[in-house]
């Protein structure tokens, strides 16, 4: 999740993404890991809701605060899944990973390379990826939405942007260049071994991507009146 997607909604800013900017690529997105304590009995995103749902305010989760794409990705999940869940911030998603590990939390939707060590050493249990699709990073674990909540999907992203008068016909050059080395192999294995996974895009499809991000990124901070904290 770009500062873009959610600095509007949580600061005053004096610059607009699409006026000041032009998209010239999305490079790289990566989901969040749903992760829990070994302890909670929940071993299905199905029976996570049901949990929550018998014991509201019960479950605790942990992000690095307001504003981060692990609170946004707990959020999102209370509102589609119509659960009650307590926000507990940190100040990084490490620690709330080291909280969970100890069993001070129940819950953190986590980077992936923070959390999925701990999950495959069994020291965290993994119950699905929070992308629309399931990622080729992990691709036996399931989504969020394939796991009973539909419409759920979340990602963190990154791209590349010029000033906004730059030529078009160089943002095309730097665009063509950019989708060209996000196809070679050694670049999508070095993306991957930082739990990334590398795209490319049209700057169009950059602009239509930003415009869609950054709603469904207000939408969940002003539902939930989130603070910077």
């Amino acid at each position: 999740m770009a500062q873009w997607a959610t600095n509007p909604s949580l600061y005053k800013v004096n610059y607009d993404t699409l006026r000041d900017f032009a998209p010239i690529s999305l490079v790289a997105t990566a989901p969040q890991l749903l992760v829990v304590h070994p302890g909670v009995p929940a071993k299905t995103v199905q029976e996570l809701t049901q949990l929550a749902m018998a014991k509201p305010g019960g479950l605790n989760f942990g992000s690095g605060g307001a504003g981060t794409l692990a609170y946004s990705a707990g959020e999102l999940f209370k509102m589609l899944a119509g659960v009650n869940m307590v926000h507990i911030p940190y100040k990084g998603t490490i620690i709330a990973v080291n909280d969970l590990l100890g069993g001070r939390l129940q819950v953190v939707f986590s980077d992936m390379p923070i959390a999925l060590p701990h999950a495959n050493s069994g020291k965290l249990r993994a119950l699905a990826v929070t992308s629309a699709k399931r990622t080729p990073l992990i691709p036996a674990m399931p989504t969020v939405a394939e796991s009973g909540v539909p419409g759920y999907a979340l990602d963190n992203s990154w791209g590349v942007f010029a000033p906004a008068r730059t030529p078009k016909a160089l943002v095309a050059k730097l665009n063509a260049e950019m989708v060209r080395v996000h196809e070679l192999r050694d670049v999508k294995e070095r993306y991957a071994g930082l739990g990334l996974e590398a795209v490319s895009s049209k700057p169009e499809a950059y602009a239509e991507f930003i415009k869609s991000d950054a709603a469904k990124f207000s939408k969940i901070i002003q539902s939930t009146g989130a603070k910077v904290d």
